[in-house]
């Protein structure tokens, strides 16, 4: 008796079709990867743009001195003939009946401060830095209102700041 052979197909790949699809799986993983990273290097410029210390800076800068001018008198301002600084007047508290502080916005190596202070005696009670990396600040009024210019640069990015407040107390 015979025995009956029977041909059956081979099951499994081919070595060659196992080199193409790894060479295809290996380039779509490459660009997959570099579209990542790419995306990931763009986001991290931006958030950098976005969050740095200028962008920071200039935001607390502007907001502090609009809330600063706004609490300020009308009745007198100062200003410093090259705009290097202002001196803004307030009522300590809500039940003062005379103005009696003074709010000072200068800009001094690198930094815009606020100089606070009684005006009766004269006398300056503190000083606080508002932001760092001033590379320039000038002071203008019109009218009611006092303006700031503020250029803050650190290096890598430099942000322009033009903010303005009203003095609304009398």
């Amino acid at each position: 008796m015979q025995r009956r052979r029977t041909v059956t197909a081979q099951q499994g790949f081919t070595l060659v079709e196992l080199a193409i699809t790894t060479v295809v799986f290996a380039i779509i993983m490459v660009a997959v990867g570099v579209s990542l990273v790419d995306g990931h290097r763009g986001w991290n410029s931006m958030y950098n743009r976005v969050y740095s210390d200028v962008v920071t800076d200039s935001y607390v800068a502007s907001k502090m001195f609009e809330a600063m001018v706004r609490r300020a008198s009308r009745e007198r301002v100062l200003f410093d003939e090259a705009g290097n600084w202002v001196e803004v007047y307030y009522y300590a508290d809500s039940d003062s009946s005379a103005v009696d502080r003074y709010m000072r916005f200068y800009g001094s190596d690198g930094a815009l401060n606020v100089e606070y202070g009684q005006l009766n005696p004269r006398e300056t009670l503190a000083t606080e830095t508002v932001c760092e990396n001033v590379s320039e600040c000038v002071f203008k009024g019109a009218g009611r209102s006092v303006q700031m210019m503020l250029i803050l640069d650190d290096g890598s990015q430099a942000v322009t700041v033009a903010c303005s407040g009203v003095m609304h107390n009398q």
